[in-house]
């Protein structure tokens, strides 16, 4: 493969780059201050002013909705284009809603453009690519092992003309948002189907009778306002059976076709998050001085520097080229490298943040500094999407179905 951005994702990258850098990064201490002083009040959490104005500001400029491959809702770029985007948007935590390519609303546009009616495209995809609303994903339950998605136990009945969801679930992201207008919620439709037959995708209204918010759940001490991660119950909540996405049965696997894109733009915004850290572990060490050296010169520091450049570059190799071969060879030849980047680059971002958190003293554990919520958001995402131990388990497999299949091969010369 060529690892060279193409002339249009040069242009791209050029941009969102220089938008990063003179309007969105100045402004963080603004949104800082205006979210730290919410969490004083009571009620539920605003959106700092300048959220609106930057995503104004980067509609205006044509950075919006760049992560859609489709030319119809977006510039039309490829996985692989967008990647070096999505690095971009990792530098800070409130890029990705500016160029309105937040997660989870990019799998949930993804689902609605793919398999959504043109009815439910209307009601809920347009205004999510306007960015006039927000979504939630409903998933994971708390009484169930969900790394094994089959396992889950919160129910979407078809009765009729209806769907009736009950169940609870949590780390619903995006739930906290005060412009959350729809979750998508997955739950078992058919026990006796066939196994990855059995359960549907619902579109939810917030609001809707029976549907309440228990709590928001804090990561690492970090509740990641204004979006946060929701604990949510469904007690007999009825709604049409035109909210079922793709109809009864197809959960599953609607699921399993938003995934592959999503890790990639997981695993590249935590590329740019480890960049960040990095650069600022850097200014740091050569700023900060102790016992009469800076601390670049102290203690192997020069050499855990190194290491994370190395880290940091080899994970974005990494990462490029199972977007490569999700893009020119489909998901099946993608499916072990995702997983394996999806292992490798959290593990990645977690050991840099740490590093430039131990540089930083006791600073770098207090928001002072964006290193204690960048360390909640790359740990997080050890667990997120699948925990590292269901990717290893996958690439072991197909490593070990390869092997034997090599070496019959060789059997029969």
């Amino acid at each position: 493969m060529d690892f060279a951005h193409t002339p249009r994702a040069r242009g791209y990258l050029e941009s969102v780059r220089h938008f990063l850098e003179s309007e969105i990064l100045p402004a963080e201490a603004a949104h800082r201050a205006h979210l730290s002083a919410a969490r004083e009040r009571p009620g539920p959490w605003t959106v700092p002013p300048v959220t609106a104005e930057l995503k104004a500001a980067a509609r205006a400029a044509g950075l919006w909705n760049l992560y859609l491959s489709d030319p119809a809702h977006g510039p039309g770029l490829t996985t692989a284009e967008y990647a070096p985007l999505a690095e971009q948007m990792g530098h800070s935590p409130l890029a990705p809603e500016v160029f309105n390519c937040n997660a989870p609303d990019t799998g949930n546009a993804e689902v609605l453009l793919h398999h959504g009616t043109r009815e439910q495209r209307d009601r809920w995809l347009a205004p999510l690519l306007a960015g006039e609303i927000r979504s939630a994903f409903c998933m994971t339950e708390p009484g169930v092992a969900s790394s094994d998605a089959t396992t889950m136990a919160a129910t979407a009945v078809v009765q009729g003309d209806e769907v009736v969801l009950n169940g609870r679930k949590w780390w619903s992201t995006g739930l906290g948002h005060p412009d959350c207008r729809f979750l998508v919620f997955m739950g078992l439709t058919d026990p006796a189907a066939e196994r990855h037959r059995r359960h549907s995708m619902v579109l939810v209204p917030t609001g809707t009778p029976g549907v309440r918010i228990e709590r928001m759940l804090p990561v690492l001490g970090h509740y990641d306002e204004p979006y946060g991660h929701g604990e949510v119950t469904f007690t007999d909540v009825r709604l049409p059976r035109d909210a079922v996405i793709g109809g009864p049965g197809h959960g599953f696997a609607i699921a399993q076709s938003r995934l592959g894109p999503g890790r990639i733009h997981h695993c590249m915004r935590l590329i740019g998050l480890a960049e960040r850290a990095l650069h600022l572990a850097c200014r740091r060490a050569t700023a900060r001085t102790a016992f009469g050296r800076p601390l670049a010169d102290l203690g192997g520091n020069r050499e855990r520097i190194a290491r994370a450049r190395i880290a940091i570059d080899q994970a974005r190799l990494h990462v490029l080229h199972a977007a490569w071969l999700l893009d020119t060879r489909g998901p099946a030849a993608a499916r072990g490298p995702l997983s394996q980047v999806k292992a490798a680059v959290p593990a990645m971002a977690c050991d840099v943040v740490d590093m430039a958190v131990q540089l930083h003293g006791a600073a770098g554990l207090s928001d002072d500094t964006p290193l204690a919520a960048a360390y909640a958001t790359a740990r997080a995402l050890r667990l997120a999407d699948g925990p590292d131990e269901v990717h290893l388990a996958l690439v072991a497999r197909l490593e070990l179905a390869a092997q034997q299949e090599q070496q019959q091969e060789q059997e029969q010369l």
